[in-house]
């Protein structure tokens, strides 16, 4: 059976301002919507289903991600996830530039968990956190094929 990623789900606390970072980093908005009825219900397992929803592309039309903030019912705020939680841990991204990546991530406010490392003279990378919490690493190869 043939299988593809389609995309990450992330919740988030303000859809505009996850959206923001992510388009400044290079994603693309491929759609918005606002989604509620049976079939949320039924799709996500909650009952009044209520939410903002956007649709993010990498450059290279590979990676979508699907933003969400609930409407309804309310989200639920949890701490941020820690990078030895099992369960849902991040979102990656190869970056051309990693200075430039963490310029503009903190325009955002966000900031490395550390700082950068090099593995093994292949790669810079680095966590940091995002909009909401959200664990995202950056990672620029410096073997460039």
């Amino acid at each position: 059976m043939p299988i593809k990623l389609e995309n990450v789900g992330i919740a988030v606390r303000d859809l505009e301002a996850t959206i923001a970072f992510f388009t400044d980093l290079g994603l693309t908005v491929l759609g918005r919507d606002t989604v509620s009825g049976e079939w949320t219900d039924t799709a996500v397992g909650l009952d009044g289903n209520h939410a903002k929803i956007a649709m993010l592309q990498t450059p290279d039309g590979n990676g979508r991600l699907e933003l969400f903030e609930y409407i309804h019912p309310d989200a639920i705020e949890t701490d941020p996830t820690l990078p030895n939680e099992i369960g849902m841990h991040r979102v990656a991204f190869s970056v051309d530039d990693i200075d430039e990546a963490l310029r503009i991530a903190a325009s955002h406010g966000c900031h490395p968990l550390r700082g950068v490392a090099t593995y093994e003279d292949v790669y810079k990378l680095t966590y940091l956190r995002g909009p909401s919490g959200i664990l995202v690493m950056l990672a620029e190869e410096l073997i460039k094929k």
